[in-house]
């Protein structure tokens, strides 16, 4: 398999495989996590609208691991970081990240960051591995409690 990461465009068909992939792999979430995850409003339209807003990158023919790359400030924000549950352990995810690397450097930003739920203690430990460190823990809107955790890494 290919591990260059490709980009994704608003017309692309292959959105389709994303929106399969990306609820593929957060379905375990599904009443692990409060509030529940954004994607369940993720339809193929909405995401050809952040295509065209933000960059999505994709590994694998058809799509087994994928990003949205989004600038924020003086970081890019990573955010559906996702790889087929079949696809785990091969080291994609660190593809994906060292590509979400390469594109803050041509960028120019400082940092790259992502959320996590408070929840998921094994996705903290992947993105601990993979470099980034935990910036803030934030809340949801109507809850009292944190729900996320912002990590960051700085740009190599």
């Amino acid at each position: 398999m290919d591990l260059t990461p490709y980009q994704l465009g608003p017309g692309d068909l292959a959105l389709a495989d994303v929106l399969t992939l990306m609820r593929d792999c957060f379905a375990y979430m599904e009443g692990r996590i409060d509030p529940p995850s954004s994607l369940g409003t993720v339809t193929q339209s909405s995401l050809q609208q952040t295509a065209s807003e933000a960059e999505i990158w994709c590994i694998g023919i058809p799509p087994v691991a994928c990003m949205i790359l989004t600038p924020k400030g003086s970081s890019l924000y990573l955010g559906k970081v996702c790889v087929a549950p079949t696809h785990q352990r091969l080291g994609l995810a660190r593809h994906l990240i060292d590509h979400a690397n390469d594109r803050a450097r041509q960028l120019r930003l400082a940092t790259l960051e992502l959320r996590t739920r408070v929840e998921l203690v094994d996705n903290h430990a992947t993105f601990k591995a993979l470099g980034f460190t935990e910036y803030a823990r934030t809340a949801h809107p109507g809850y009292k409690h944190p729900t996320s955790i912002t990590m960051r890494k700085p740009v190599s």
